[in-house]
This record gives structure tokens, sequence and C-alpha cells, in this order.
């Protein structure tokens, strides 16, 4: 799968081991050995690694002091979810997602949502071809491999809908017909959050469907300053060159799905999701599909910081991003929902390993 390029001291791995049992965290030790006794994993992870700082570099060319927000996107798109990327106008969104595109060696499709927008043009139609006497099935936007959804919240949730089943089951089925879509297959969304007149809220059935949702935030003064001076003078969205093959991005995405999870750690999860289900400041808490997403974005983060195990880290640092749009909070109850995620992780024990019985 991955060549390899890059040498690893194993020698060294061991003296690392030695050292991190010392000081008794179990769960690096547990999986640092589990990586020895299989060293093509290893292997895996630092290609994974080395890809997704070639790729950030070539996005970081266009996007300034957005690094966090990358790495998050790079994560859910190994992972093969999707992002809905939610901020106010200006902030980069559109281009933050062309950017992304651009990186890899895939079909590109962009499509501006709008009111007068249907389902058919999402997803394609069979019409009637009087030169041959048959129906011919013409295919929609949605067939590609890296979708831009720009200002989704501008369609009707008819046609919203229509990404449905091609954002769960990567295919489309049209008069009883099942289309497979290439893969692989990726969806960047926008929507304003703001502007709300002439707007169509997602239902909780679409949010359910992205993996993480995020905003881009206004930069610093000083990145600020950067992107006037190299946005003034320059194209940089128009210099970039593809640096990932669509051939490349499958294997990382196969490689992901070896990435080691704990049991501990999944339990952690579980009670993590149980608990936004029974607090009192919640109407409807996070599915099992928000919890499978969010195992599966710790193990893409993990390869993304060159491990082949996730750490209870991951799970804290991750969730606000998979479970916040998943939740539905209970009229009247204050705070945000960012800071009942906060006070749910804070209450919750993380798990720990002790091998050694003591």
């Amino acid at each position: 799968m991955f060549n390899g390029k890059i040498k690893y001291d194993f020698h060294k791995l061991f003296i690392i081991v030695s050292n991190v049992r010392r000081l008794r965290n179990d769960f690096i030790f547990w999986h640092i050995r589990d990586i020895i006794l299989n060293k093509g994993d290893i292997m895996q992870v630092i290609d994974i690694k080395h890809y997704a700082n070639e790729i950030r570099a070539n996005i970081e060319k266009v996007i300034i002091g957005k690094t966090t927000e990358i790495n998050l996107v790079l994560s859910a798109l190994f992972a093969q979810g999707h992002v809905l990327l939610d901020d106010v106008p200006g902030t980069g969104k559109t281009m933050f997602a062309k950017a992304l595109a651009k990186s890899f060696d895939c079909d590109f499709g962009r499509i501006q949502f709008t009111p007068d927008l249907l389902p058919t043009d999402l997803t394609g139609i069979n019409y009637f071809n009087p030169k041959t006497n048959e129906f011919v099935f013409r295919k929609g936007a949605l067939f590609t491999n890296i979708l831009l959804a720009d200002e989704i919240n501008r369609a009707t949730p008819r046609t919203q809908s229509g990404l449905l089943e091609s954002m769960e089951e990567k295919q489309i089925t049209i008069d009883g017909v099942t289309h497979p879509l290439a893969a692989p297959y990726f969806v960047i969304a926008t929507q304003n959050p703001v502007e709300t007149q002439g707007t169509y809220p997602l239902p909780e059935a679409q949010l359910d469907r992205f993996l993480i949702r995020l905003s881009l935030g206004y930069p610093s003064t000083r990145e600020t300053n950067d992107i006037l001076n190299r946005f003034l003078w320059n194209r940089p969205l128009e210099e970039i060159k593809p640096v990932c093959q669509a051939s490349k991005l499958l294997d990382i995405q196969e490689a992901v799905n070896k990435i080691f999870i704990h049991d501990e750690l999944l339990n952690y999860i579980v009670e993590l999701t149980e608990k936004t289900r029974t607090s009192n400041k919640v109407i409807l808490g996070v599915s099992t599909r928000g919890a499978l997403a969010l195992a599966k974005l710790c193990r893409a983060y993990a390869s993304l910081c060159g491990r082949a195990f996730v750490l209870p880290d991951d799970i804290q640092l991750l969730l606000p991003y998979v479970y916040s749009h998943r939740i539905i909070r209970r009229g009247g109850t204050e705070g945000d929902t960012g800071e009942l995620l906060k006070g749910i992780i804070n209450d919750t024990k993380v798990p720990s390993e002790n091998y050694e019985g003591s």
C-alpha cells in the first residue's frame, strides 16, 4: 500500500517504549508494542503524516492562519466523512474548499445552492432521447469526487434531501436503479448563519450526515495583513497544484481504518454520548451514528499526528466538532452547546489502563 520511504529506527523505538512504561502511560505503551510487532503499520502512519503535511502546506499557500481547521477537515476527509463550514460571509469558506479540492488530483464539482435548484439537478434524471427512442440517464452534479455545496441552506429542504443517500451510502438511486459514486467521495458544504431571510435551516437528518461542523473565524491582525499582501499582488488559488493522487487518498483512508482504538476508549465515547441524551438541558442527544463518527474521526486525527493509536485527548479535542450540531437544546436553558459539551467532558472520568494490576 505505502512504500515506506521514511526509515524508522526500531531500536530507538524500544528505548522509547521502556521510558514510556516507566512513566506508566499504558495507552501509549500498549500501542507502541503493537506497532513494533507489525512494522508495516508504523510505516503507514508515517506516510499518512507525510502526505497530510504536504496537503496542509499546499492549502496554506491560500488559507493563512488556519492550521487547526485544516487538520480537522483533513481528518474528516481521511475518515471518509463530510464537512459543514458554518461561518459569516468573507471568512474564506469557499476558497478553503477550492484550495482543498485543488490539492487532490480528483474530479471536483461545485453547486451554488439556490431556491430554484431541483433535486434532479443534483442526482441526475432519465430523459427521453427521440433519436434512439429510449430513455437515457444524465448524471447530476453529485457524480464527482470532491463536491462543494456552496450556501447549502439557500436550497429548499426537498433539494437538500437529494444529498442524503449520496453522503451516507455513496450511491444515488434514480427510478429504481442504483448508481454507485466513484471513490473517494467527499462533500464540503458552506452556510451563512447570520443571513436567515430566504434560507432553509438544515434538518437534523441532514446535519447528522456531516461528520463535523466548524467555523473558520476572523483572522488576527497580522494574518489579515498577510492576506492583503498575498492576494493584492498574486492569485495563489490559481497557482496551487495537486499534491496527492486519488489512488493515494484511497490508500490513506484504508490505512486509517487500521488505527487502533482501545476498548476503554470506546466505552469512554459511549459514556459521553449517553450523557448528551440524559442531560436535562437537551431534547435530542447524539445518535449512534454520532458516536461512530467520533471514533472514526479520532482514528484519522491520530494518523495525522503520526500515531497508530487513539488517546483520550483526541476524544476530548474532537468531540465538540462532532457533537455540537447533533444536539437539540431544550428551550429556555442557559449557555451554548459548546459549554454543555465541555461540562459533560469535565464530569466524565477519563479511562486509564494498568497492565501490571497496581
